[in-house]
């Protein structure tokens, strides 16, 4: 189980990073064994494909900090940006907005993530992560402050738009840049005369915008251990698992 640094921080070093996928109605006996058979940096849970409540949520979110691992939130939709602050009161410490474009987007969703003067998150949630740690009892001032080197901000680039505007999407507070290669290799089938052909061409004109910004790269679909050395060379270094058998 990670120790030392926060994801936060770990994230921004370039460390390699693992998030295991997972319903939103595990147990604590099926968590604790999928956890048995890898190592794990958080959980995932995609609020875009899949079904969620926002009870079930808050007690995935909830047992997830008993175990010592925070939770990665892929919200519904793209113009849900400004209620990310709503989700992060349900107890995830990591947000993912899909299928973002525009710069705007991505101010959003970091206005609404970071508490002031960082941005502009409403204070309240007794389900926020890291107040049943504090038994309930905040320091306004003190919370938002280590909240805001806490709160792990990533942006979803599903389109040839996003991968010509990802330097501008590289936005302060943004930690990293997500990749998704189904529905990017949609546009690229539709665009025939794009210069650049195939999702891994994309990443690459990706790392090459925003490298020395500190903006990681990350991909927002399962892969296997073994394939991931090519992203890797590419730059990415978050990545996602499904549960092993």
């Amino acid at each position: 189980m990670p120790t030392g640094a926060s994801l936060k921080q770990r994230i921004r070093d370039g460390a390699v990073i693992v998030a295991l996928r997972t319903p939103v109605t595990i147990g604590r006996a099926a968590l604790e064994v999928a956890l048995g058979k890898g190592v794990y940096d958080l959980l995932y849970v995609d609020g875009q494909h899949t079904a969620y409540s926002e009870d079930h949520l808050v007690a995935l979110c909830a047992l997830a900090e008993e175990i010592g691992l925070p939770v990665q939130f892929r919200i519904p939709h793209t113009r849900q940006a400004h209620l990310v602050g709503r989700f992060l009161d349900l107890g995830p410490a990591a947000i993912l907005v899909p299928e973002v474009v525009d710069v705007a987007t991505a101010d959003e969703a970091v206005a609404f993530s970071y508490y002031p003067p960082v941005g502009r998150r409403s204070w309240g949630g007794v389900a926020r992560h890291g107040v049943r740690a504090r038994g309930g009892h905040l320091d306004r001032r003190e919370y938002a402050a280590w909240w805001n080197e806490t709160v792990v901000v990533s942006v979803q680039l599903e389109a040839i738009a996003a991968i010509d505007n990802a330097g501008a999407l590289a936005r302060p507070g943004v930690d990293y840049l997500a990749f998704g290669p189904n529905d990017l290799s949609f546009d690229l089938e539709l665009n025939p005369a794009y210069p650049l052909r195939t999702p891994d061409d994309c990443m690459r004109h990706v790392a090459d915008q925003v490298r020395g910004s500190g903006i990681r790269l990350g991909m927002a679909v399962p892969t296997e251990p073994a394939e991931r050395d090519r992203y890797l060379a590419m730059g990415i270094t978050l990545f996602q698992e499904n549960p092993r058998p």
